[in-house]
Order: C-alpha cells, then sequence, then structure tokens
C-alpha cells in the first residue's frame, strides 16, 4: 500500500479553531441573559405570590379585627343604654319619694278624718251637749284638713261632677233624672284624696245611669 501525506483540509486551520472557539463563546455569551432573565421572572413571580400571601392574610387579619371591633362597639352602646336606662329609672324612684313624700302620714289619717265627718253627722238628744261635741269636732276636722292641705293632700272632687272612673268609685246606681244627668256624681258615700296628681284613694260615690 502505498503511504499517503494528509492534506491541508483534513484538519482544521488555527483561524478556523479560533473562528469556532469564539462562537462557541458567542452562543455562550447569548444564552446566559435569557437564563438569568428565566430566573429573575422566576424570582419575582415567587416573590409576587409570597406577597399576595402576605396581603391575604394580612386582609384576613384586618376583616377579623373589624368583626371584633363592631362587637365591641355594640356591646359598649348596650351596656351604656343599660346604664342610661337604670338611671332614668333611679332619678324617676327619688323624685316620686320626693314629690310624695307625705302618703304615708296622709293615707294613715284619712280614718280619722272619716270619723270626724261621721260624729259631726250624729245627732244627740242633749243639745247643749252636741253643740260641744261639734264644735270640737269641727275644730279638730279643721287642723286635719288644713295639716293635709299644707302637705298637697286634697279632697277629690265629686258631688255633681262627671264621674270620672280615675278619681271615682261607683259603688251604686240611681236612675238618671232632670237634676242628676247620666254619669254624673249624684251622692258621696265617702270622700276621697289626692296627694298632688295621685290619687290616695278615690270617692265613693253614687253615679246617675
Amino acid at each position: 500500500m502505498t503511504k499517503r501525506d494528509p492534506e491541508a483540509t483534513e484538519f482544521p486551520s488555527e483561524k478556523d479553531l479560533k473562528k469556532t472557539a469564539n462562537s462557541a463563546q458567542a452562543n455562550l455569551k447569548a444564552s446566559q441573559p435569557e437564563t438569568k432573565q428565566k430566573a429573575a421572572a422566576q424570582t419575582a413571580q415567587s416573590a409576587d405570590n409570597d406577597n399576595e400571601a402576605v396581603i391575604d392574610k394580612l386582609l384576613d387579619k384586618n376583616q377579623e379585627l373589624e368583626k371584633k371591633l363592631r362587637a365591641s362597639q355594640d356591646q359598649y352602646l348596650r351596656a351604656e343604654a343599660e346604664i342610661q336606662n337604670i338611671k332614668r329609672h333611679n332619678q324617676m324612684e327619688q323624685a316620686d319619694l320626693i314629690k310624695y313624700d307625705g302618703q304615708k302620714l296622709a293615707t294613715a289619717i284619712l280614718p280619722s278624718l272619716d270619723n270626724l265627718q261621721r260624729a259631726l253627722q250624729a245627732q244627740s238628744s242633749n243639745k247643749a251637749q252636741e253643740e260641744s261635741i261639734l264644735t270640737g269636732v269641727k275644730m279638730v276636722l279643721k287642723h286635719l284638713q288644713q295639716a293635709l292641705k299644707e302637705n298637697q293632700v286634697e279632697e277629690i272632687p265629686a258631688a255633681g261632677q262627671k264621674f270620672d272612673p280615675t278619681l271615682h268609685q261607683a259603688v251604686q246606681t240611681v236612675p238618671a233624672d232632670d237634676q242628676h244627668p247620666a254619669e254624673t256624681v249624684v251622692e258621696v258615700l265617702q270622700t276621697g284624696y289626692k296627694l298632688k296628681d295621685r290619687v290616695l284613694r278615690p270617692s265613693m260615690v253614687v253615679v246617675a245611669q
């Protein structure tokens, strides 16, 4: 076999090797920015996801706190309203105690007034004795009535008045006539009294029907 020397074209020249190396380096450099961009995009996406998760948690926490705040405000308003109601109730009770301070005393002496009035209506065969009794009873009755008046306890007008169920208690009825129209008081059987605007006891009356 004849030995053949290799031709020049079978081996790359130094120039070709440099060109190939430069091309590889250029390709490598061109690919690096794309890889970095992808990595940066992935990092940014991951950061966005993390931020969204944090924001969602913060929004949920904020809604929870708002609910608790509204519940606390509602409880506060209810408690405040209850306190105000208690204050008003106590003030009304105290005002009533002051306003009707003489009620117990007035109620206690009303039976004495009734007895005195009955004594005045009683008759005696002894005129002198009767005059003396009447005079004494009248004085006592006058003093009692004056004491009641000073404490703003007054008789409830009844005779000839239009029947008022808030002031009068009808214990008997009689037919109405010209002098006593229907629903008017014909006779007072027991005097009623009131302390200011509070009825201590109603007048017991006979009413025309």
